[in-house]
C-alpha cells in the first residue's frame, strides 16, 4: 500500500450524538491497526484539539483537525490528501451526531465532511437502555441522507449477551447494515474526563496504558479486519493524488517565535505551526512552569489550555512572568488565544483564592461551573491592531470556562475586534490589546486565516531587524 499515492483507504467514526464512543472507537482502531502494523493517519472534524491530541498520540504522528467552517472544503480536501502521507488508512473522528451542523439544514456537520471526502461511515450506537428502538435510530439515520454512505454499526454500552443478541437481529431484519462489533458497559472508563470533556493527553498519569487499553477493547469486541475492508474498498473514490506532506526547514536567519507548550498551554494546531514554517519563522518551545525567564524569542505566541489546572505553579514562578511582563513593554509581539489571555491577565481567581498572572491587561478571570461560551465565532477587526489589517473578518471558534470578573482601562490597552457571531472578552469585544500585544478568546486556524500566520512573522521579522539595529537582546 505505501507509495501508491492515488489511494487513501479512510473510515469516518460518527455516531448520533456527542458521548456516544466516537473517541473510544477511534482511539482503540488507530492502536489495534497500528499495532497490527498497518499504519493509521488520525483526523478529527471540527475544531476541537483534546481528542485530537489522543488521536494523535495513538497514531504516532499529528492529527490534523478538518473543519469546513474555519478553512472551507477545498482546505479541507487539500489538507486530507496533503497530510495522508506514507499512512495505510485514515480514521476520521466525527463530531457530535453525524447530521449536526451550525443549522437546521446541517451546514458543516460530519455528514458533510463525509461527502467532501467521499468517505464511508461507521456509526457507534450507544445502546443503553434500548432495544429494538436502536433499529429505528438506524433505519432514520440512514434513510435521512442517501448520499451518506453509512456502511456499517458498532454498538456502545450494550448490557448482556441477550442485549445484543436482541440489537442485532433487529438490525439485520430492518436495516441491512452489518454490525462491525458490540463494546459491553466497562467498569472502569477507559479515558477520564472534566468540565471540557476528556482529559488531555498530556495530563493523563498513563496515557499509554490506557491507549493499550483501547486497543485490546477494540481487537476484543470489534472485527478490526471487517472495518479495514471498509476502509480499503474507499480507496479510490475519486480524490485526486498528492505525495507526503514534506516542508523545508526555515532559513536560519529566519525570527525566532516562541512557543509557550506545557501542560497549561497545549491547544495547538499542527497546521498553524506548519504555516509559520512556511514563511520563514524558527520555533522555540517555551515552558511558563519551569523556565526562569523568557528566551531571546522575536515573538511569542500562548495557545489555550488550562491555566486553572496548573495555576499554582504559574504563579509562583514569578521570574518567569516578570520576564515576560518587561519583554512585553519592550515591544515583543504576543499573540495569545484563551488560555494564554488568561495568564496575561492580572490574577485568576479559584475557590476564593487569587492567583497572579502576567499583568499586562487589567482582566481577572474565574472559572464557572458551566461553559461560558462554546461555538464558532466571527469576528471583525474594527481598530488598527498589531497583526490584522483593519476590516479584516476572521473565523474561529470559542469553548471556555472562565469569565471576566471585571476590568479597569489602563491606557494603551483597547479591543481590536467586534463580534459578529459569539460572546468574546466583554461586551461583544475580544482581542485585548496593548502594545504588540494581542490576546483573544477566540481560537483561529491557520489555513482559513492566513493573516493571522503573516501578521505573526511580520512582526516578529521587524522585532528582530529593531533588535540588530539597537544591539540588544528581548
Amino acid at each position: 500500500m505505501r507509495g501508491r499515492k492515488t489511494l487513501f483507504p479512510r473510515l469516518v467514526i460518527a455516531g448520533l450524538k456527542g458521548g456516544s464512543g466516537k473517541t473510544t472507537l477511534s482511539l482503540g482502531l488507530i492502536a489495534a491497526w497500528r499495532e497490527g502494523g498497518f499504519a493509521p493517519a488520525p483526523f478529527k472534524k471540527g475544531p476541537d484539539y483534546i481528542d485530537a491530541g489522543w488521536l494523535s498520540a495513538a497514531a504516532g504522528r499529528p492529527c490534523y483537525n478538518l473543519d469546513p467552517f474555519l478553512t472551507g472544503n477545498d482546505r479541507v480536501l487539500t489538507s486530507f490528501i496533503q497530510h495522508f502521507g506514507d499512512a495505510q488508512v485514515a480514521v476520521i473522528e466525527g463530531n457530535r451526531g453525524l447530521y449536526d451542523g451550525m443549522d437546521a439544514a446541517g451546514t458543516f456537520s460530519t455528514a458533510e465532511l463525509s461527502k467532501t471526502l467521499q468517505s464511508p461511515v461507521v456509526l457507534v450506537i450507544d445502546c443503553t437502555k434500548a432495544t429494538r428502538t436502536v433499529g429505528a435510530m438506524l433505519l432514520g439515520m440512514l434513510k435521512f441522507d442517501g448520499k451518506v454512505a453509512i456502511r456499517g454499526v458498532v454498538l456502545n454500552q450494550v448490557a448482556g449477551a441477550r442485549h445484543e443478541k436482541i440489537i442485532r437481529e433487529v438490525i439485520a431484519n430492518c436495516c441491512g447494515v452489518p454490525v462491525f462489533g458490540a463494546i459491553p458497559k466497562l467498569r472502569n472508563a477507559l479515558l477520564t474526563e472534566r468540565h471540557m470533556g476528556l482529559t488531555p493527553f498530556q495530563e493523563h498519569p498513563e496515557v499509554n496504558a490506557a491507549i493499550s487499553l483501547a486497543g485490546d477493547v477494540v481487537r476484543k469486541y470489534v472485527d478490526v479486519e471487517g472495518l479495514k475492508e471498509v476502509a480499503l474498498r474507499a480507496a479510490g473514490g475519486g480524490l485526486p493524488a498528492a505525495g507526503p506532506f514534506r516542508q523545508p526547514d526555515p532559513p536560519a536567519s529566519g525570527p525566532v517565535i516562541g512557543i509557550i507548550r506545557d501542560s497549561a498551554f497545549q491547544f495547538y494546531y499542527p497546521e498553524n505551526f506548519e504555516e509559520l514554517r512556511a514563511r520563514g519563522a524558527r520555533l522555540w518551545e517555551v515552558s511558563a512552569l519551569t523556565e526562569k525567564r523568557l528566551p531571546d524569542v522575536d515573538a511569542l505566541y500562548i495557545g489555550g489550555g488550562f491555566p486553572e489546572t496548573n495555576s499554582i505553579a504559574l504563579a509562583n514562578n514569578v521570574s518567569f512572568r516578570r520576564s515576560l511582563r518587561k519583554a512585553v513593554e519592550s515591544g515583543l509581539p504576543v499573540y495569545a488565544e484563551c488560555g494564554g489571555l488568561m495568564y496575561l491577565g492580572e490574577s485568576l481567581v479559584l475557590d476564593n483564592e487569587r492567583y497572579p498572572m502576567v499583568g499586562v491587561f487589567p482582566l481577572s478571570f474565574s472559572l464557572e461551573g458551566k461553559p461560558q461560551a462554546h461555538g464558532y465565532t466571527v469576528v471583525r477587526a474594527g481598530r488598527v491592531n498589531p497583526f490584522y489589517a483593519r476590516g479584516t473578518t476572521l473565523k474561529g471558534h470559542e469553548f471556555h470556562y472562565s469569565k471576566v470578573l471585571g476590568y479597569r482601562r489602563r491606557e494603551g490597552m483597547y479591543f481590536a475586534f467586534r463580534m459578529t457571531r459569539g460572546q468574546g472578552i466583554v461586551d461583544g469585544m475580544d482581542g485585548a490589546c496593548y502594545k504588540n500585544v494581542l490576546a483573544t478568546y477566540t481560537h483561529v486556524h491557520a489555513y482559513g486565516t492566513p493573516e493571522w500566520a503573516n501578521g505573526l512573522v511580520r512582526k516578529a521579522a521587524a522585532y528582530k531587524r529593531r533588535k540588530s539595529r539597537l544591539g540588544v537582546k528581548a
